[in-house]
């Protein structure tokens, strides 16, 4: 297999060849697994456990942009794991910060305690920021720095004078995490109904998708911008001094890869602005270089006062989180007398060592591959590339911004999501790990990716779609 980095002649920072350093070419032959564990006392997330239980795909072993099944075989992944893997997989360079980490610092509490590395990590994320984001609080996961962003937007407008305001404002088809804030601010139905009435007072706006107006178009729809003004309707419903915080993600990658149409977030903005409402942009999934820049909020000219990360800021390889915060939102909590705690607020791993030095070492790949602008170059390649499958069989749109894809196709009458897991699975025995959510098969490639994994990936999607039933 040809190796997925590439060696690099940087010395920035002491950081000679990021690519082949350790290196270890796959040898699939000793990942093959003959005898798999029990399978029952593991109740698996975001999964048909018992679909799954009867018929087990395993992976063990993974390199750059390929994992290795239990029996060996060798699958491309289409989705970075989870949107997140965006230096590929088991980078040697991460792999070895991580290393050296555990056997340097294993742990230490970030409660009125520090190491020197976190405020320097959390140094290159203000520096990266769209301009005045530039305090930073780390979590360990998306879903945390969404409630954690919700509660420094209503913390905030109550050390303001304003506890009135305690509205929030998230969006149909958005994606925000498994907390009650996340959960409560976004709007995919099967994550909501189990769990109650959930957060009082949220609302939320409509979703941006049209087919009839946007099926296959490329980039931002140019339909849709006027969707925005919906938020002036929910405002003048609440009123704008019960309101604290719009939540939406800059591209709604779990609701279906949504992009927004032309003008949409500026036109969201304006009127944030106007109303004196905290605009919160997730980013848990577009941030560190998916549509070609650090941050999709730079990528569409947009800065909102708050911004969730996860993900990419590790490469995945340590779960970590944070929000980047406007540097005034920061400065109006450090009131009253020095010795009381300003934001009663974190968690146990809050800037945990090992995230620590996986997120500075990713950030290093980042940087001295150039993998931004890398992805920007081959995005327009994927997208190119899942246009051409127009006209298959059941697709009925198609969707791509960066290293970002869709398509989705028309659901089996009664029995939604039907088709897109047949895809699923299909894809899987056919060497190739996709996403679905919905009827959408979701694309998210790895930074890394060359031109021979996009015909790959597309080659194999497009055998998938010509066999559905």
């Amino acid at each position: 297999m040809h190796s997925p980095y590439h060696s690099g002649s940087s010395e920035r920072g002491g950081r000679a060849g990021l690519g082949l350093v350790g290196y270890r070419a796959m040898d699939t032959s000793k990942s093959v697994m003959t005898d798999l564990p029990d399978l029952q006392a593991y109740w698996m997330p975001f999964t048909a456990n018992r679909q799954f239980k009867r018929d087990p795909r395993f992976v063990v072993d993974a390199q750059g942009m390929y994992y290795t099944s239990h029996d060996g075989q060798q699958l491309l992944d289409g989705v970075s794991g989870l949107w997140c893997c965006n230096a590929g997989h088991c980078h040697p360079h991460i792999v070895s910060a991580i290393q050296e980490q555990a056997a340097k610092l294993d742990y230490y509490t970030a409660f009125q305690m520090g190491y020197p590395r976190t405020f320097e990590l959390a140094n290159r994320l203000a520096e990266m920021a769209p301009e005045g984001l530039t305090s930073v609080f780390f979590t360990n996961s998306g879903s945390e720095s969404v409630d954690t962003a919700l509660k420094i937007a209503l913390a905030w407008h109550r050390m303001r004078g304003e506890g009135q305001r305690v509205r929030l404002i998230g969006r149909q088809k958005g994606y925000h995490g498994v907390g009650f804030g996340g959960i409560s601010v976004g709007g995919i139905s099967s994550n909501r109904k189990l769990f109650g009435a959930l957060l009082a007072g949220v609302d939320h706006l409509r979703h941006t998708q049209d087919l009839e107006h946007q099926a296959f178009s490329r980039g931002q729809p140019e339909w849709g911008a006027h969707l925005a003004d919906e938020l002036e309707e929910i405002v003048a419903l609440h009123d704008a001094s019960t309101i604290a915080a719009v939540i939406v993600e800059a591209i709604a990658c779990s609701g279906g890869v949504l992009v927004p149409p032309k003008g949409y977030l500026e036109r969201i903005r304006e009127i944030c602005d106007e109303h004196g409402l905290l605009l919160i942009f997730d980013e848990v999934i577009t941030g560190f270089g998916r549509t070609g820049e650090a941050f999709a909020s730079q990528t569409f000219g947009v800065t909102p006062d708050i911004i969730t990360l996860a993900k990419g800021l590790t490469s995945g390889a340590v779960p970590m989180g944070a929000v980047l915060a406007r540097r005034d939102i920061y400065d109006d909590f450090m009131q009253g007398p020095e010795q009381l705690i300003e934001f009663a607020h974190g968690y146990t791993y809050s800037g945990h060592p090992l995230a620590v030095a996986a997120a500075h070492a990713a950030l290093d790949v980042y940087q001295d591959q150039g993998l931004f602008e890398r992805g920007k170059e081959t995005g327009k390649l994927l997208g190119d590339a899942l246009q051409a499958l127009k006209g298959k069989p059941y697709v009925i749109d198609i969707r791509d911004f960066g290293m970002l894809g869709a398509v989705e196709l028309e659901p089996v009458p009664g029995k939604p999501t039907a088709r897109a897991q047949e895809a699923f699975r299909h894809c899987f025995d056919n060497g190739l790990l996709v996403r679905t959510t919905g009827d959408t098969i979701a694309l998210c490639p790895a930074l890394i990716a060359e031109e021979s994994h996009i015909a790959e990936l597309v080659e194999k999607l497009a055998r998938v779609l010509d066999s559905l039933s």
